[in-house]
């Protein structure tokens, strides 16, 4: 884990199976508050739409239910808070973002989940957590790097990095 203030801080977790991968998405269920937006981003196969179950499932919701939204663009679980989980691969502007109706649900209180991140991060990245999932193969070994960052010296990577090193899953070899 690294960071400062007014720096990024990132916390670098590692999966070997998409047990593990929906084991952190429970681990990041926990440090998030109503109103947040997660940013996920990897090429496809990454373990997104897993780190995304994770996350329903220890939000009350049943992670069984959970696909990718690429078609549909958004779904939303009932979980407490409510989750809204995006897709923002197949969006061509950034106006598309807005007309999924995200600001309703942070307003709300629920939080969003977005793949393809990076496509809303102009508008939603503020105080964003953002999570890189690489794909097995992308390194070496079949191990899935996973980095957490967040802006400043942030309580919520601090949270997480102190329950991901309780479960075996904080990278052995430090940041990526």
């Amino acid at each position: 884990m690294s960071g400062a203030a007014g720096a990024e801080t990132r916390l670098v977790l590692e999966s070997a199976d998409a047990a593990r991968t929906r084991r952190i998405g429970a681990l990041i269920a926990a440090v998030l508050a109503p109103s947040d937006v997660l940013l996920l981003s990897g090429g496809l196969g990454a373990g997104k739409t897993t780190l995304t179950k994770g996350l329903v499932g220890a939000l009350g919701g049943d992670e069984r239910a959970v696909r990718s939204p690429t078609f549909t663009l958004m779904v939303t679980y009932e979980t407490s808070p409510p989750v809204a989980h995006v897709d923002c691969w197949r969006l061509e502007q950034l106006a598309e973002v807005l007309d999924l109706g995200l600001s309703e649900v942070l307003d709300d209180g629920g939080i969003a989940v977005i793949e393809w991140g990076e496509a809303a991060a102009p508008l939603l990245g503020a105080g964003a957590l953002r999570v890189h999932l690489s794909a097995p193969g992308e390194l070496a070994g079949e191990r899935r790097r996973i980095v957490v960052s967040d802006e400043g010296a942030s309580p919520r990577i601090a949270a997480l990095g102190e329950a991901a090193a309780a479960a075996g899953l904080v990278a052995a070899d430090g940041p990526a």
